[in-house]
């Protein structure tokens, strides 16, 4: 007999379509919450690899007023000093900068720019995630003077 009642509720079960949502929920959840923290990390590192590249373009177009390499590495550091923080995800304490004539044509003018992510919230969202390197580094070069 308790066979039989087995069998009545096993069938009974398989023909129950109530909790298959649930079921789904609870299996797909956790890869869907996974590429949702993976893509606001990314989106938060490409956002400050952004504003990296946009400050080095800026800080490139100040040294260039510069008479000399002193007065442009002057320049360059009292430009990020003031304007990094408009940059919404740089912290002007983790950011460097190296400045000078490019080593392959001396009539352009290069402005590095090193950033360290360290303060990101990327590195806390979920351990697992692949992230990207700590380190962000663009450039940019301008003539100096004429064609």
């Amino acid at each position: 007999m308790v066979p039989r009642m087995v069998m009545t509720a096993l069938r009974a079960f398989g023909r129950a379509t109530g909790g298959g949502a649930a079921i789904e929920f609870a299996i797909l959840s956790p890869v869907y919450m996974l590429m949702l923290a993976g893509m606001v990390a990314y989106g938060l590192y490409f956002g400050a690899a952004h504003s990296l590249q946009q400050l080095a373009a800026d800080a490139a177009r100040i040294a260039i007023s510069g008479l000399d390499e002193n007065e442009r590495n002057v320049l360059v550091g009292r430009y990020l000093d003031l304007h990094a923080h408009e940059y919404l995800l740089i912290d002007r304490q983790h950011l460097t900068y190296a400045i000078g004539d490019d080593p392959v044509d001396p009539t352009q003018y290069r402005v590095l720019l090193r950033y360290d992510t360290i303060e990101l919230p990327i590195w806390n969202l979920y351990p697992p995630l692949p992230t990207p390197g700590r380190y962000l580094s663009h450039g940019a070069t301008i003539r100096e003077g004429g064609i």
